[in-house]
């Protein structure tokens, strides 16, 4: 994976106390951390349904010392903003060729030396949708990472990462579940998350 600031030293320390210190003043609550044998691992970010919800993100990974890598749509990497997209984690996704995206993703958790984990919203958009991508989890079932809950309720203020979850290989039964423990979480734009 290529270089980011959280890789970037002096810089990630200054961010972090940053961080830190902006949540606590704006009342957010960072709970969990990464769980033991995590260090590669997938993380879901849900709910997904605002702009606000990536520099929410980077200031808990600041916060709980992630090495995070995410995904979003290729426009937002168009110059002149591409350089500092990338820097900050971000990985261009281009919908049309989402296979490609995880046979990629598989290869590039495989192949990291270092800590990696990667974001992926399984809404795949921030508009309304009842629908779950799956790409998350055969991502993480590919390059035998496990998947980490991570969460953010705007209504509670609360941010952080939860329960590993190991895929079974049942998928149709396992979406149920990872679905069931986001159902009480409240994204930023609450109309628009449906975890059920």
């Amino acid at each position: 994976m290529h270089h980011t600031i959280f890789d970037t030293p002096i810089i990630n320390t200054l961010l972090r106390i940053f961080s830190l210190a902006f949540l606590k003043i704006s009342g957010w609550k960072i709970e969990g951390q990464l769980p033991a044998g995590s260090n590669k691992s997938v993380l879901i970010a849900a709910p997904h349904t605002s702009n606000w919800d990536l520099p929410y993100t980077l200031m808990v990974a600041f916060s709980l010392k992630l090495n995070i890598y995410w995904m979003g749509k290729e426009q937002i990497f168009k110059p002149p903003f591409r350089g500092l997209m990338r820097w900050l984690g971000g990985i261009p996704v281009r919908r049309e060729s989402a296979n490609n995206l995880v046979a990629a993703s598989i290869a590039a958790i495989k192949a990291a030396t270092g800590p990696l984990q990667l974001v992926v919203p399984p809404e795949g958009t921030r508009s309304n949708t009842r629908y779950w991508k799956t790409g998350f989890y055969h991502i993480a079932v590919g390059a035998q990472v496990p998947i980490v809950l991570a969460y953010m309720d705007y209504k509670k203020k609360i941010s952080g990462l939860g329960p590993v979850f190991l895929p079974t290989g049942n998928i149709d039964a396992d979406m149920l579940s990872i679905k069931a423990f986001y159902a009480n979480f409240t994204g930023k734009n609450a109309s628009q998350f449906h975890a059920g």
